[in-house]
């Protein structure tokens, strides 16, 4: 088994050598656990793992200010996407916040996320109004109070793949623009959020800040993040395909744009009205994006410039070697509990 194992690792180091880029899905294999065997021997070896391409926009420049990601939902790969573009974004990930569907809230990794104060949300219209008063009652005494920075949202309410449908039936009946790549979003939660953390000046109007004035001090919410992910081929990468590792190598790119808070209305109508447009935008990206394998030039700009992102294995392995520790404990926590009512 050592010897295949071996074989495999000079084969990828072949590949990569020609330029092909791997992914956390490139590995193969036919159980977990010779999955992960060879990921902690390929991390160790030095083999580079998973390769994400970002376009757009740098966010780095705005990562000691508060901001809100605003991402497109293809699949639950697209969660572990962020969180590897985010790791080199100074202390983004230590001090944000998720909302998640409430079904993680009862994972290994939901555990974590319930202590780090996420906010885990139910779907369906019936809780859809108790929901919105729970976030707001949740950011009012979780986000400042636990020095939070960034809040990930995920406006679509679903992934694409199931939400697709009813979307471009509703843009039919209300003459809305139909969308094929993404989803119309919700303005709910969005709203919720901007009301509650966005710093209102004496006349009122957000108080946010500017690209070119980054030493601004301006408290509040100063940044919305416009995040788009895609995958070559329109093919998402879930959850299931990082841990078993299946599919062939691909790389994710991530397309970002920064908006200050001041351009975004605040107003119910308006600010559904500018969440429309930039998903009219992100459709275009992605468009553009399944036809050439690239994102678009930004305006003023001849061509696009992508910058590849990448982490150091050593942290990798640890983070690994940490998910499936807290994973077996997880299953031998519902197996004791499984034995002691059955």
């Amino acid at each position: 088994m050592l010897d295949i194992q071996f074989w495999k690792l000079e084969v990828l180091k072949s590949r990569c050598q020609q330029g092909h880029a791997l992914s956390k899905d490139s590995w193969g294999g036919s159980s977990l656990a010779s999955s992960s065997f060879f990921w902690w021997l390929s991390t160790i070896l030095g083999v580079p793992r998973l390769v994400v391409m970002e376009w757009g926009e740098d966010i780095k420049a705005v990562s000691k200010d508060e901001a809100v990601m605003l991402v497109n939902h293809q699949a639950t790969g697209d969660v572990c996407t962020l969180m590897m573009c985010l790791q080199d974004k100074g202390l983004v990930v230590a001090q944000m916040m998720w909302l998640m569907d409430h079904i993680f809230k009862y994972t290994n990794f939901g555990i974590v996320s319930l202590v780090h104060g996420d906010f885990f949300i139910r779907q369906g219209r019936s809780y859809r109004d108790q929901q919105l008063l729970l976030l707001k009652k949740h950011l009012e005494n979780n986000y400042r109070s636990r020095d939070r920075k960034w809040i990930v949202l995920f406006p679509e309410g679903g992934f694409l793949r199931k939400r697709r449908e009813t979307s471009q039936a509703f843009a039919k009946k209300n003459n809305l623009p139909f969308l094929t790549n993404v989803t119309l979003p919700r303005s709910g939660a969005t709203k919720i959020i901007l009301n509650a953390l966005v710093a209102q000046q004496k006349n009122g109007s957000p108080a946010g800040g500017d690209a070119k004035e980054l030493d601004s001090k301006s408290k509040g919410l100063q940044w919305i993040i416009d995040t788009t992910i895609a995958y070559p081929k329109a093919e998402p990468i879930d959850i299931q395909t990082w841990i078993l590792g299946y599919r062939k190598p691909t790389v994710t790119h991530v397309h970002y744009r920064i908006f200050p808070i001041k351009d975004v209305p605040l107003e119910t109508d308006d600010l559904t009205t500018w969440l429309y447009q930039r998903f009219v935008e992100k459709e275009d990206l992605l468009s553009y994006f399944y036809e050439t394998g690239a994102f678009p030039p930004s305006k003023g700009h001849k061509e696009a410039v992508s910058r590849e992102m990448t982490l150091s294995n050593m942290w990798i392995f640890l983070i690994q070697s940490f998910a499936f520790l807290s994973g077996y404990m997880w299953y031998n926590i519902i197996q004791y509990f499984y034995h002691c009512l059955f």
